[in-house]
């Protein structure tokens, strides 16, 4: 990223004058894109920094995870201060991720308007077209003329969410029509607002769903979409940029859903979030006692080789071979459970109809193992002089691979219906299981093929 190593040097080297000045200097979405990327106490130093109009701008730019992190970091009048200056959408949808104590204590501490603002989306139910819009929109009435309908765009449309759609309604807030400000300006002066409007408005009500709301933005290419309450008064409207978001957001949950882990998404986004920036006892917590599970199987493989030392002894190049054996599984195990991990994060396993892919991956693994173990015989035959024991290896690496790549789909698809975090626990019990497995198929071939050696 642009400037990322610069800012960082000024960090480390605690020059928070020029931090300052280049912060405030960079474009907010800059701005937003650094903060994220650096370590989350690094992050918060930073962004207090910002002046307080750049500090709202980059803080709404900021992915929901982190300006929770950041608040949770910031004094209670900071809190407030962010919370008060966010959009009333915005807000309600990170007061949604915060505990409930925390959300009434920010909610009571807005302005009265403000207050009155985020308690009505919030009384919507979630994932509805209500709880997401905003009620920051600029109406018109139809009996105005061109001219008076953009003097009151000039005086009300300073703050509103967007002044490129208006909306025109009668004294209850009906909606009768909607005009663009292009229309406006291309319209004469003495024209009437309800002779440009176009009356087939496009609207949403209230607890339409909100993926419905996103997929209508994006299949009609419209800028904003209105919506209305069982009266057909308007409340409110949704833009395409809070459209993207839901979409995203939706396409997310759907892949999930389709691979019958939509319980599972908020889980895994918490444990990625505690693995790389949770304190170093949480860490050690989730990963020594997979690592432990490590060690123990490392100490078994040996004892499994002390039972064959006489063997070993006797036809020394068999040991030569232990390590490729040992390694290639290992590998194999690893790009197996990566390439679950993957498919599991993103949806492309539907974990219904797990054994159809897992059968698939084992017959992946015996196609890798006969090709491997093939190659590694004749290698084996042609260095030792000996086809007896090329076959051994061959066979050996083989029947590993494919065992390897079996464990790679089947240990983390446990872990995960048990509970257990397999991004950190998959590998080492992939390994512990190989390595033994592994060490006494090749020892039982070598008495199969090699027994009359000993």
């Amino acid at each position: 990223m642009p400037h990322l190593k610069e800012f960082r040097d000024l960090l480390e080297n605690r020059e928070m004058e020029a931090l300052k000045d280049k912060l405030n200097q960079s474009d907010t979405l800059t701005v937003a894109e650094l903060l994220e990327e650096l370590p989350p106490e690094d992050g918060a130093i930073a962004f207090r920094l910002l002046n307080k109009e750049n500090a709202l701008d980059v803080f709404e730019q900021l992915e929901l995870e982190f300006q929770q992190k950041l608040l949770s970091s910031f004094k209670e009048e900071r809190a407030i201060e962010l919370i008060h200056g966010m959009e009333p959408d915005d807000r309600v949808r990170l007061l949604d991720e915060l505990p409930a104590r925390v959300t009434k204590k920010l909610v009571a501490s807005l302005s009265s308007e403000e207050r009155e603002k985020t308690n009505e989306l919030m009384g919507y139910p979630p994932r509805t077209a209500g709880r997401i819009m905003t009620p920051e929109y600029v109406r018109i009435k139809g009996n105005l003329t061109v001219k008076e309908a953009l003097d009151t765009v000039r005086r009300n449309g300073e703050d509103k969410e967007t002044i490129y759609t208006l909306y025109v309604t009668d004294q209850t807030r009906k909606l009768e029509g909607v005009v663009s400000l292009k229309e406006l300006i291309m319209a004469s002066p003495e024209d009437k607002v309800e002779e440009i409007m176009n009356t087939q408005v496009v609207n949403v009500t209230t607890d339409t769903d909100q993926e419905e709301v996103a997929r209508l933005l994006q299949e009609r290419d419209m800028l904003a979409v209105p919506v209305v309450d069982r009266e057909e008064r308007l409340v409110g409207i949704i833009t395409v940029d809070d459209a993207m978001d839901i979409l995203d957001e939706e396409i997310t949950d759907d892949i999930f859903d389709k691979a019958g882990l939509a319980s599972v998404t908020g889980k895994e986004t918490g444990r990625s979030l505690r693995m790389v920036s949770g304190s170093l006892w949480m860490v050690l917590k989730v990963r020594l006692p997979f690592l432990v599970i490590t060690l123990i199987g490392g100490l078994l493989a040996g004892a499994v080789i002390e039972s064959y030392e006489e063997t070993l002894e006797t036809i020394t190049a068999l040991a030569f071979f232990i390590p490729v054996i040992m390694d290639m599984g290992g590998n194999v195990g690893t790009q197996s459970s990566t390439i679950f991990t993957r498919a599991f994060v993103l949806g492309h396993i539907n974990m219904k109809r797990f054994f159809k892919h897992w059968f698939r991956e084992i017959g992946i693994g015996a196609c890798i193992g006969a090709l491997m173990g093939i190659v590694t015989g004749i290698i084996a035959t042609l260095w030792q002089q000996n086809v007896d024991l090329g076959i051994t290896v061959g066979l050996a690496l083989g029947i590993t691979v494919t065992l390897s790549t079996a464990l790679g789909f089947l240990v983390p698809f446990i872990l995960v219906r048990l509970g257990f975090d397999q991004a950190a626990g998959a590998d080492p019990f992939i390994t512990t299981i190989k390595d033994i497995s592994s060490l006494m198929i090749y020892f039982f071939l070598v008495t199969v093929f090699l027994g009359h050696l000993l």
